[in-house]
């Protein structure tokens, strides 16, 4: 039965594929408790009011009761059931919402990974089908959950999240709101058992819930939507002409921390600018894949994919000594050169691709004096001078 469905609603989807894509609303908050999904849900509430056909795809509750009181009287679709290590699961049903075919539906927890086997591996995934369907969505996502910030986050909590959603989604968005709470005010919603259930409150405090690292989250979460709305102003709004047509490349090279880094803070600034941006990577002979550990491999592999993710394009130059053509391992956009030369490799794609900002890693003293010993940071320089291309060093 669920299989018909699926085959049903993808056969539907396909037929939708050249109309009009549904409008995405994302609420963003800075923890849970802020009162996202109650938000979500006073929405429908207004749309149903209004005659608008809106449905509750859905909405994750946490037993709080305040918004489980919301739920009555909207028009949910049933979740999927699927068993998964011995348990019983729900999941949001993607067949049927498409099948159903609501003017808006609400889909909550959009970092979540959905259970093996399932149509998509993310239910940001699920979202983009629905999208694709023609179908509206109002959703919701906490701070922590987005991709090019999680070094960040990490910082500030001392965890790392691992449900994580691409920049490159919210880019899709219409529109982007934040839910709002100061420290006192969602401390004290803690306190008063609204967020998690009583025995675990003091658990929270001692660690998630402290006012420092609350104040931070929020600030993260104000600087992500001011950029949303930038973004939007930018895209629709005329500017003059000189202000628009900014293109950044980061250059990474195998350090894999160091590159996660580049890779993600230059996603920052080219989401912020609303721009195109690349990521280029000059393989050195040593380091070919016949040549570099697997863990390095793999550790590579995982900054083209993070990259991609973001949005950028990946471009890897090769030095082929030999003539022969180079294994494309990466998934990358891999090319031939004689030699394996930064700054030739920085002035072609400057040249290629109209390249306003070149981002680099801070040289560790010695890498900065090998660059000086070579002149690799002069030629660097020189190329960037003539083109009057900026360069940003990140820390």
């Amino acid at each position: 039965m669920e299989d018909e469905r699926s085959k049903a609603a993808d056969k539907y989807l396909e037929s939708l594929k050249q109309s009009e894509k549904g409008r995405l609303k994302i609420y963003i908050g800075m923890s849970a408790g802020v009162g996202k999904t109650y938000r979500m849900l006073q929405e429908a509430h207004a749309m149903l009011k209004n005659g608008i056909n809106v449905a509750v795809g859905y909405a994750e509750t946490h037993g709080r009761k305040e918004t489980e009181n919301l739920l009555e009287g909207l028009p949910v679709i049933p979740r999927r059931e699927a068993f998964y290590k011995g348990k019983r699961l729900q999941e949001l049903d993607v067949s049927s919402v498409i099948i159903l075919h609501p003017e808006w539906v609400i889909v909550d927890e959009l970092a979540h990974s959905n259970i093996p086997g399932s149509r998509n591996e993310k239910r940001y995934q699920d979202v983009m089908d629905i999208l694709d369907a023609g179908i509206n969505v109002i959703t919701a996502v906490n701070i922590q959950h987005i991709e090019s910030i999680n070094d960040e986050v990490r910082k500030i909590t001392g965890v790392e999240v691992k449900e994580r959603v691409p920049d490159k989604f919210l880019r899709m968005a219409d529109e982007v709101v934040n839910i709002d709470l100061t420290s006192e005010e969602l401390i004290a919603r803690l306190k008063e058992g609204k967020i998690y259930d009583k025995e675990k409150v003091k658990q929270a405090l001692d660690n998630f819930f402290q006012s420092e690292k609350i104040l931070q989250l929020r600030e993260l979460a104000l600087k992500e939507v001011a950029t949303q709305v930038e973004r939007k102003v930018e895209t629709e709004v005329e500017k003059p002409r000189q202000l628009r047509h900014e293109k950044f490349l980061a250059c990474i090279s195998s350090n894999y921390e160091k590159a996660k880094k580049i890779i993600r803070k230059t996603s920052r600034l080219a989401n912020y600018y609303n721009s195109d941006w690349y990521v280029l990577y000059v393989q050195n002979p040593s380091e070919s894949f016949d040549k570099i550990p697997l863990d390095l491999q793999r550790h590579l592999l995982n900054n083209f994919q993070l990259a991609n993710q973001l949005g950028a394009e990946v471009i890897q130059i090769q030095a082929v000594s030999d003539g022969r053509e180079p294994a494309n391992k990466t998934g990358a956009v891999i090319r031939k050169a004689k030699s394996a030369n930064l700054a030739d490799a920085i002035e072609e794609i400057i040249n290629e691709k109209g390249i306003t900002t070149v981002c680099i890693g801070k040289p560790t003293p010695g890498i900065f004096e090998l660059m000086f010993k070579t002149d690799i940071l002069n030629r660097i320089y020189k190329v960037l001078s003539e083109k009057d291309v900026d360069l940003v060093v990140l820390s």
